[in-house]
This record gives C-alpha cells, structure tokens and sequence, in this order.
C-alpha cells in the first residue's frame, strides 16, 4: 500500500503528482541556500495539479473547436496563448522539440536500432528539420515560435 504522503492529493477522484518528484524538481529550481517549508512544498504542489488541469481543459476545447478527438500539442500550445501563457510558448515549444530529439535518440539506441547513435551535429539538424515542421503545422493563425540561434548546444 502507498503512503499517503507519497501523493499530493485529497482523494482517488483528484489529480495527483508524485511529491518525491515534485520536491526535487522544486529544490532544482532554488539556490542550495534556500530551504522550503514542507506546507509550502505542498502547494506547490497543488498549483502544479491545477496549472495541469487549467491547460488540459483549455487544451480539450480547442481540439473540440477544431472537431478533432485527439489533443494534439499544438492544441496545448494554443491553450497556453488562450489562457495568457503567450510568453511561455517558445520556451514550451522548445522543450517538446527537446523531448521529441531525445525520444528519437532513446529510441535509436533501443533493440530498434541499427547500432547507430546521432551526433551533437545531427541531432540539432534533426531539431531544427523538427522546428521547421512543427512551424509550418502551427500557421494557422498562432504566433511561431522563434528558432533557436545556430550557436545553441542541445545541453541545459
């Protein structure tokens, strides 16, 4: 049986995120020198569960504007320009990308590969050739994403 402190959450009907994961990602976020009050971890927290559910709802009725079933991440992108995110939608876009050459990577060096591995070299041409894409889906009428700078590594 799980702890119930393991998961923030009132009952099995709530969203819920892992605490411990939610906790280092927190203490990721500040200097070594600042300590948080677990009450204050908590809510965090809860902001966390809720910033999740305010975009999947947003993100759910601009697929359904668009008569899709399927949300897809430029209906996400969409929600956070809707809900007054815009200033957030290239670092969001860029993370994705990020994920998307990762998973490709991931996936590369599977029992799917050949053996192959990308370079540093492909894998910014592959995220830039992904950028272009994702771009290109996106005209219909939401602000792009600017490019990243040639001179950017693919390191945080």
């Amino acid at each position: 049986m799980m702890d119930p402190m393991d998961i923030v959450g009132k009952s099995k009907e709530d969203a819920s995120l892992p605490k411990a994961t939610m906790t280092k990602i927190i203490k990721e976020m500040l200097p070594p020198d600042v300590r948080v009050a677990r009450d204050a971890q908590d809510l965090l927290i809860e902001c966390c569960v809720e910033f999740i559910n305010l975009i999947s709802s947003e993100s759910n009725e601009v697929c359904g504007r668009e008569e899709k079933r399927t949300i897809a991440p430029e209906h996400v992108l969409k929600a956070l320009e809707v809900l007054g995110f815009s200033e957030y939608i290239e670092e969001v876009y860029a993370a994705y990308e990020q994920h998307k050459v990762e998973t490709m990577q991931d996936l590369r060096s599977g029992k799917w590969s050949n053996g192959a591995e990308m370079t540093e070299e492909e894998a910014l041409a592959e995220q830039q050739r992904m950028f272009a894409e994702a771009r290109a889906r996106m005209n219909g009428g939401m602000a792009t994403p600017k490019q990243p700078e040639p001179d950017q590594s693919l390191e945080n």
